[in-house]
């Protein structure tokens, strides 16, 4: 049993940049990545939508997001007529079955069913007995 106040193990140094859900779990991991891309799900969204829907996010932390998700190619950045959008690329939709999943284990194990809704189909799942 750890002591109070020993370090929290974290991981083992084999989980590098050659590990696969390490290198996952950094994407989803990073603060807001997984609220933004849950609600790009939708659709396209603009700045102040996006900065709407995640109360709590400084504009500048959500610039910084964008564009490492733009750099990463989870997102691209769309302009026409003095307006800018953000939206999905194929690898960014391909975050989407760790996203839901995330919804259903927070709906099953973390929230209750009324307290948060979204528009977004999120199935309940019942906690396992």
């Amino acid at each position: 049993m750890r002591g109070y106040n020993e370090p929290m193990r974290t991981m083992r140094p084999v989980h590098d940049e050659e590990c696969a859900v390490a290198c996952t779990a950094e994407i989803i991991g990073s603060k807001w990545t997984a609220v933004i891309v849950h609600d790009l799900s939708e659709g396209p969204r603009r700045f102040s939508e996006l900065e709407r829907s995640c109360p709590g996010i400084s504009p500048r932390t959500l610039s910084e997001r964008l564009r490492a998700l733009e750099q990463d190619r989870f997102i691209v950045k769309r302009s026409a007529a003095r307006r800018v959008e953000y939206e999905l690329t194929d690898k960014g939709k391909a975050l989407l079955p760790i996203i839901d999943e995330m919804g259903r284990f927070g709906h099953a194990w973390l929230v209750a069913d009324d307290a948060h809704t979204h528009d977004a189909k999120t199935p309940s799942v019942a906690p396992a007995a």
